[in-house]
């Protein structure tokens, strides 16, 4: 069964899940990802307010650790409404495979490294997390990558933030496809 299928059988009272942002420093990408996310499910308002429990973010490396995000990343977020996030940034930790449900990579290489880090240690093969490509949400028929913005420009941290939208979005209705729609703005 396809990631995108698994997640989408949901239980007719489907229980609270958890998700976790991953790029290489967790500066630019994951945050940005978890800042669009939070954006939809954390507000009071949302059909998926009660439905998401811990989302967080970090990276596959340790360069950034206890940064803050990309002054573009946030400034991407501010513009589009999103003025309330923050994140310190993290390296990923062998128990964020048993505290997470899915763990979204944002790259075939960041997803290499989860694959080995969680292979690495026997205990962690067995663990709740599903592993994937965040772009499998695309819907466009393809898998996606949310390239790296860091060195290309504004213009690269906005095509990040309408991937992380839309894809945010599409997983959302995928795995509650009882839950009204979410509006795309």
């Amino acid at each position: 069964m396809s990631g995108a299928a698994e997640a989408s059988s949901a239980d007719a009272h489907p229980q609270k899940i958890s998700v976790l942002f991953v790029c290489l420093g967790n500066i630019c990408r994951s945050t940005m990802a978890e800042g669009v996310f939070r954006s939809i499910v954390k507000d009071k308002s949302s059909p998926y307010y009660n439905l998401i429990d811990k989302v967080d973010s970090c990276g596959t490396g340790g360069y950034h650790t206890g940064d803050e995000p990309d002054s573009r990343t946030m400034s991407t977020l501010a513009d589009h409404g999103i003025k309330n996030y923050t994140h310190a940034a993290r390296r990923v930790r062998d128990s964020d495979f048993q505290d997470f449900d899915y763990i979204f990579a944002m790259d075939n290489g960041n997803l290499e490294d989860l694959e080995r880090w969680r292979n690495r240690n026997h205990k962690l093969a067995s663990s709740k997390a599903k592993i994937m490509l965040f772009g499998e949400f695309s819907g466009t028929g393809r898998k996606e990558i949310v390239q790296d913005p860091y060195y290309v420009g504004r213009n690269a941290f906005e095509k990040a933030f309408e991937q992380c939208k839309r894809f945010s979005t599409n997983f959302l209705e995928q795995t509650f496809p009882d839950v009204p729609k979410t509006t795309t703005s």
